[in-house]
Parts: structure tokens; C-alpha cells; sequence
């Protein structure tokens, strides 16, 4: 065995207070869509299967905020991630973010809107 000890490879990290900040806020909306996808669908199975106090049909405008919310949480739980991975592009990512998520709310209003007409 050889007596030359290997230093450790230290790696300075250069993440500011601002950008765990900013990742963890992503994160946050994740858990806030997600705990709002929770809360509706319990509501509706409780109230509606268990407790049969009242009817909840599924409409275009119940499925279109359910859609919304998980896909929302998924999306924002991607870009957490992605955020980690890549802190470089950091901002590219936030914006195709904003995009994706004005986009998709775009598509739901629409589609309520069509459905309904």
C-alpha cells in the first residue's frame, strides 16, 4: 500500500442565498399544486363517495382544474430538477417555464370555452 494520501478534490460551490431562494420557490408552487390536486379530489371523494351529502359531476371545467393542476405540478417539479442539474441556464429554463404554463392555461380556456359554446 502505498503511504501517499489523495487529497480530496474540493469543489467550491458558488450557489448564492438568491439562487436557493429561487429554487426553492419553484419547488414550493410544485407542492402548492399538488396539495390543491390533493385537497379537490379528496373533497370530491369524501363529500361525494362516502359521505353522499352532495353530487359532483365531472365537467369540462372540474376536469380541466384537475388537469391543470397535476400537469402544473409536474411541470414545476421538472424544472426544480432541471434548475439543480443546470444552474448555468437557469433563466432559459425559468423562461420555457412561464411559457409552457401560460400555453397550457391558454389551451384549457379554450377548450372550456369551446365546450361550452
Amino acid at each position: 500500500m502505498s503511504k501517499i494520501k489523495k487529497k480530496k478534490a474540493s469543489y467550491e460551490s458558488t450557489i448564492s442565498k438568491e439562487n436557493i431562494k429561487f429554487e426553492k420557490i419553484i419547488q414550493f408552487s410544485g407542492y402548492a399544486f399538488l396539495l390543491a390536486l390533493i385537497l379537490l379530489m379528496g373533497a370530491w371523494v369524501f363529500l361525494d363517495f362516502i359521505l353522499d351529502i352532495i353530487e359532483i359531476e365531472l365537467n369540462a371545467s372540474t376536469y380541466a382544474i384537475i388537469l391543470f393542476t397535476g400537469t402544473n405540478t409536474a411541470i414545476s417539479f421538472g424544472l426544480a430538477s432541471k434548475i439543480k442539474e443546470n444552474r448555468s441556464q437557469k433563466k432559459k429554463l425559468y423562461f420555457d417555464w412561464l411559457l409552457g404554463v401560460f400555453l397550457i392555461s391558454m389551451m384549457a380556456i379554450f377548450a372550456i370555452a369551446i365546450y361550452r359554446w
